[in-house]
């Protein structure tokens, strides 16, 4: 497409997480920092939600990458499926061998011997699970159950939990309180800044490639802003269809024309008055400057 045009290697707004193009925002670094603090400490349970594009499966597979060799690590993408599988899959995920796994009725067993044999041999287990908002509150319970399995220093299993805001909700109910308590440490995604936006487009950007100053003009960031609202996954779709479209007219940069063409095909997209919003602010700033100096010099 147009990675010859603008000189890049590969596309830098891709949908799927690539760590590569993992940027230490603010949010993002502050998220990952709680994890490694938090596993390191031997927690139990750990919490990270975000709204849907927010970068919570980029983070969870920078977690996965960036474990040393002192964890051993069980990925659970989507845990939505009723207990006893739920339970069956834990099993298969931390190496239990698929002839055990079967054998349902001695499973939780099973999984306790397994975890006391990769504590002696001085590795930390942690299961990570994308998606936790959809887990059954039955197959939450049955986590709680599986993080009471401990020796008298540490736990044997530590989870942690990938979840949107609907996640929070779920921990809310009476009959999860006592999930609710254990969960020691949390965090929260946030949406970018528009100075973290500008920061994060033009580091994939340089990922990717490209060796110019800058690929997109003030007005455009501006608008990418005010249509995406900061989130990354919206920054993402948007940022490679105005790219596409400065690709097909033939442009070597991305304007405005080019970022509303992508809005207009985009689904999920801010609202126009919004989007027009940040556009219009910084002549509104402008003007009112200019009013005050004009006020001040004629004043007696």
């Amino acid at each position: 497409m147009y990675l010859e045009h603008f000189g890049l290697r590969e596309f830098p707004f891709g949908l799927t997480p690539n760590t590569q193009f993992f940027c230490a925002l603010p949010t993002h670094q502050e998220a990952f920092n709680v994890l490694m603090i938090a596993l390191a400490s031997g927690e139990g349970f750990i919490k990270i939600t975000g709204e849907v594009g927010t970068g919570k499966t980029m983070l969870c597979r920078k977690l996965l990458n960036e474990l040393g060799e002192e964890y051993r690590v069980a990925y659970i993408p989507n845990p939505a499926m009723p207990q006893h599988e739920l339970l069956a899959t834990v099993a298969e995920e931390i190496g239990l061998p698929f002839e055990q796994v079967a054998n349902t009725g001695h499973l939780l067993k099973l999984i306790n011997q397994h975890l006391l044999d990769v504590a002696g041999q001085g590795k930390r287990l942690v299961l990570v699970l994308d998606e936790a908002q959809a887990i059954p509150p039955d197959g939450l319970e049955l986590l709680r159950l599986l993080t009471n399995l401990e020796t008298e220093s540490r736990k044997l299993l530590q989870i942690v939990l990938f979840g949107q805001p609907e996640l929070d909700q779920l921990l809310d109910r009476p009959n999860l309180r006592q999930l609710r308590q254990r969960i020691t440490f949390s965090y929260r995604l946030k949406l970018l800044t528009f100075a973290e936006l500008r920061d994060y487009v033009f580091k994939r950007l340089q990922v990717a490639g490209y060796s110019e100053r800058d690929l997109l003009s003030g007005a455009a960031y501006r608008l990418l802003y005010g249509y995406s609202r900061g989130t990354p996954r919206l920054i993402n779709i948007l940022a490679h269809k105005a790219m596409l479209a400065a690709f097909g007219r033939g442009d070597r940069g991305v304007t405005l024309r080019h970022v509303r063409a992508a809005a207009r095909d985009t689904e999920g997209v801010s609202s126009l008055p919004l989007a027009q919003l940040v556009l219009v602010l910084p002549a509104l700033a402008g003007v009112a400057w200019l009013i005050l100096r004009l006020s001040g010099s004629l004043m007696p």
